[in-house]
């Protein structure tokens, strides 16, 4: 058609989308009151074209979702959940978590070397249950509605890595880290008021692309019943207590996207067993480390051979994935902290969503589902198997 305007490129290899998404995926820490003319001073491109790009790779999938993040370790329950369940029944309970249950949020299927502890653990989750609720409980009545055999719940100890950056991690070479340990960041709930939670409500929303402009918050600032200026203050004295994450645009990274793109093709996660007091140092050691996205201190207890330090990593080759554990490897060694036992778990089919924590949303749900909420009321500290 005449005077119509050709489609912007969506790819992740365009170099303007490519400069965008080096800072827009995990560089804007905190609550940014314009995160869009923040990107634009940090890649050097004016805001309007990176809110339209932006725009484009949001519509073309490239980009899955466009948020505030939040530090949810500090706001809910919350556990990495390895699942048990017969081959038969995988899928369906992957479908389950995914589809069914918005608590959890990553939602892969995992393999490793079938010799190894854990193996038969092939659904790996994230779980979250809002503020009053049993994480236990809700764990048990999942396995129930999928059949799941058994399930071992790792809550996160200490958090040493989070920021997953895909563009920015690419061509990295083994061992690349930076100079100093990662910082710890302690995991610990942070109660709200009841306005915290209805502007945190409207300030985690994942943005429509027809919401992407220069003044963004204006709009959830109303959505929240309150003025801008109210809402802000509101956001950074949220981000002072601790539990606002960053500004993101997230990328499709296992399926193809525009232009059939992949931004990574394996995504492995590493298990150290070090010993008992090292936690700490080897998990600043690990997340320092620039390949590794997120790094934790979690029990993985007898089920894997007690491991206690997890993190992950993503990669286009296989290989290179695992020079960049062997490097990591080598440098806890050379740091002094030995490992009895390591591991790695490959991951296939994955989704991923943010878990919803709002306690009137779990309300809602168990209304839904026919639960009875006060029954899964939190009683004093859980275990972890089942």
């Amino acid at each position: 058609m005449v005077g119509q305007s050709a489609p912007l490129p969506a790819t992740v290899s365009d170099p303007i989308n490519s400069a965008i998404l080096a800072v827009s995926e995990d560089r804007l820490s905190g609550f940014q009151i314009d995160p869009f003319g923040e990107i634009a001073a940090r890649a050097g491109i004016d805001a309007q074209t990176v809110i339209d790009r932006v725009r484009a790779m949001l519509a073309a999938g490239t980009i899955r979702r466009v948020r505030q993040t939040l530090l949810a370790t500090n706001l809910a329950a919350g556990a990495l959940c390895a699942w048990e369940v017969l081959p038969a029944r995988l899928d369906l309970a992957f479908d389950f978590m995914f589809r069914v249950d918005p608590f959890s949020g990553h939602v892969v299927i995992r393999t490793a070397d079938a010799a190894t502890a854990g193996s038969s653990y092939r659904l790996w989750t994230t779980l979250k249950v809002p503020q009053g609720f049993s994480l236990r409980k809700h764990a048990q009545w999942l396995a129930a509605q999928v059949g799941a055999d058994r399930f071992r719940l790792m809550p996160a100890k200490m958090l040493f890595a989070l920021g997953v950056g895909h563009v920015r991690r690419r061509g990295l070479p083994p061992g690349a880290r930076a100079a100093e340990p990662a910082r710890p960041l302690p995991a610990g709930i942070v109660e709200l008021s009841t306005l915290e939670w209805r502007a945190l409500t409207a300030l985690k929303r994942e943005f429509r692309s027809e919401e992407l402009v220069r003044d963004l918050w204006r709009a959830r600032a109303a959505e929240a019943g309150l003025d801008l200026d109210r809402f802000v203050a509101i956001a950074r004295t949220l981000q002072e207590r601790g539990v606002i994450g960053r500004f993101s645009t997230f990328l499709e990274h296992v399926k193809p996207t525009a232009g059939n793109e992949r931004v990574t093709r394996y995504n492995a996660l590493f298990h150290w067993a070090v010993p008992p007091g090292m936690e700490v140092a080897a998990g600043c050691e690990v997340g320092r480390h620039y390949a590794i996205t997120h790094a934790y201190w979690r029990e993985g207890g007898p089920e894997f051979r007690d491991v206690n330090i997890m993190a992950v990593a993503h990669g286009m080759e296989k290989n290179r994935v695992l020079e960049h554990k062997a490097a990591i490897d080598d440098h806890l060694r050379e740091a002094g902290i030995g490992f009895s036992y390591t591991n790695v778990f490959w991951g296939g089919r994955s989704e991923i969503k943010p878990s919803e924590i709002a306690p009137d949303a779990y309300l809602a749900f168990c209304e839904a589902h026919g639960i009875d909420s006060d029954t899964m009321r939190a009683h004093g500290e859980e275990g972890a198997s089942a």
